[in-house]
């Protein structure tokens, strides 16, 4: 008898976009729509549209723009990146990232390679067309279910009208298999005090005159959208009642899927796709959002870094990952974290401030370039050293920790980065070889050390066991510089551990030392990998020996 063929499945394209303004969680709600989906069964990827002429997101201003996410493949790529990774437990490429300088790029490298056969190259239909093909080449690559597709920026701006345009035609290729989540924002001025739907209606209608009629509203708001609310939107922006779903404000951004749930979101969106939920596995994401809800023990984890002021306010999306990565940890061992942010350049200008590191029950040095703030990093550093604080440095961080140790423990005074001072008489910290010529020659663009690289453990030290004795790891790197192993013997003789080296190299990746509740540094970048409900190894590791800090302090 001859076999019957099963019908292909063909990839369902989502694409959430955004009114009123910027900031308001695309990356968080695409995430959660994603999670919802994967607990009915079915397999989910996403994709991020940056609507900047930036190759990638690797020259730019952290402050401005937030924390350069590094994929295992080194692409430097936007923050959401790690949100989708996060909450999907995914490992993404650069596949699923994608900018307007990328896509000009490609477009006018092939008109330059006679690829167009002679005609004229526009930007309707060309740059869209390149758009797609970017996306059906995710969905060809990994042959998911569903791609969900964010669009950077606010609908309106002329940056992003490209992406709108290409989400069109693919609508229009085939309306079965795109649909459309409009995320909004509804204010409640203070002194009004009633909810306002005109924004979201202005939004709705811009979106409108670009050809895309949204299959949702998410609704963001400072509380829950009520019966009224939802009745006006509807009459005016075209939709049914039940489409309007509320995103009101949460401090636990693992809340949202099961927010989205209590208006049934990932039964409507596989309803509008003629599908039904293979299962229903969303309990165990709702465990781990009440038990997060109900720990009320606090662990003080200080943050030593520059990139999160400006002005009067400070902004953390600089260190998204590492505030992440502690959350999962600190909830691991049944604790709500508390960050206490210090500013490095404090340090320096006033070294009494030191004497507040040791209100804290563990000290982060994160990752981060350049000079400014950097001898105060130094002083948190020894600080810790001495007051066996609980520490963790994260790839400039450890490169500051050997600095610390070189000068005040193996007495190589002056000892410092070449990237800091390239006259030092004591290197401890230099560019890669390979680096030379590329700064050189002004190549600074995704040329960096980037992505997964491996990592031979030694045994019996802290970093070995904490990663259940295995003997070799990868992790995500994003550095210049290097421990210069020409000083490796005189540090390890000063009592310096090398507890993770790569073999590429030979570089070293981790170090640690003795007699330290937990002093422990790394050349990588171990937030990246992260999730919730699997912390990082050198994160749990942290948290506990801060839990144990803090007992002994109370005792």
């Amino acid at each position: 008898m001859p076999r019957k063929k099963t019908k292909k499945r063909k990839t369902k394209y989502i694409f959430v976009m955004g009114g009123v303004l910027s900031g308001l969680g695309k990356g968080v709600a695409t995430s959660s729509i994603g999670k919802i989906l994967q607990s009915k069964g079915y397999s989910v990827t996403a994709m991020k549209i940056d609507p900047y002429l930036n190759v990638d997101a690797g020259t730019m201003n952290p402050t401005e723009h937030g924390e350069v996410f590094v994929t295992k493949d080194g692409l430097e790529c936007d923050q959401d990146i790690g949100n989708y990774e996060r909450f999907l437990d995914l490992e993404l490429t650069r596949d699923n990232y994608m900018t307007t300088g990328q896509v000009y790029s490609t477009v006018i490298q092939r008109e330059r390679n006679l690829e167009y056969e002679g005609r004229c190259v526009e930007m309707i239909p060309h740059i869209p067309e390149e758009i797609i093909r970017r996306i059906k080449k995710l969905a060809h690559k990994e042959k998911p279910d569903f791609i969900l597709i964010e669009i950077g920026g606010t609908v309106g701006e002329y940056q992003n009208i490209i992406y709108y345009e290409a989400a069109r035609f693919l609508h229009l290729a085939d309306p079965s298999r795109v649909l459309f989540i409009f995320l909004s924002y509804l204010p409640i001025p203070e002194k009004i005090g009633e909810m306002k739907t005109k924004p979201t209606q202005m939004a709705v209608k811009t979106l409108n005159s670009l050809g895309i009629q949204p299959d949702f509203l998410l609704c963001r708001a400072a509380a829950p959208l009520d019966k009224k609310r939802k009745e006006k939107l509807a009459t005016f922006c075209n939709l049914q009642e039940e489409d309007i779903i509320s995103a009101p404000d949460v401090d636990l951004i693992y809340e949202i899927p099961v927010n989205f749930e209590m208006d049934g979101l990932g039964d409507k969106i596989l309803k509008k796709f003629k599908l039904k939920a293979r299962k229903v596995n969303l309990h165990y994401w709702r465990s781990f959002v009440k038990k997060i809800k109900h720990l009320k023990r606090r662990l003080k984890i200080g943050i030593i870094g520059k990139y999160f002021s400006t002005g009067k306010f400070i902004l953390p999306d600089s260190y998204i990952s590492v505030i992440e990565a502690v959350k999962h940890a600190s909830w691991y061992y049944n604790y709500q974290p508390q960050l206490i942010w210090l500013n490095s350049e404090e340090f320096e200008k006033y070294p009494r401030k030191l004497k507040q590191l040791k209100e804290l029950d563990a000290i982060i040095i994160p990752g981060g370039f350049g000079k400014r703030g950097v001898e105060g990093k130094i002083q948190s550093i020894e600080y810790a050293r001495k007051h066996k604080i609980p520490f963790l440095g994260l790839c400039y961080g450890m490169q500051l920790a050997v600095i610390e140790f070189a000068r005040n423990v193996a007495k190589l005074n002056g000892a410092n980065s070449t990237e800091i001072d390239p006259r030092t008489k004591y290197p401890v910290i230099d560019i890669l070889p390979e680096q030379k010529e590329k700064l050189k020659n002004k190549d600074y663009g995704g040329s960096m050390r980037l992505g997964d690289y491996p990592c031979y453990l030694v045994p019996k030290t802290k970093s070995y066991e904490l990663y259940g004795r295995k003997k070799i790891v990868k992790e995500r790197h994003r550095h210049r510089y290097e421990f210069n192993n020409f000083f490796r013997d005189e540090l390890e003789k000063a009592g310096l551990i090398i507890a993770g080296k790569c073999p590429q190299g030979d570089l070293v990746e981790i170090i640690e030392l003795k007699n330290h509740p937990y002093f422990v540094a790394c050349q990588f970048h171990p937030e990246f990998k992260s999730r919730p409900l699997n912390p990082h190894p050198l994160f749990k590791g942290l948290i506990k020996a801060a839990v144990s800090f803090k007992h002994s302090k109370n005792a």
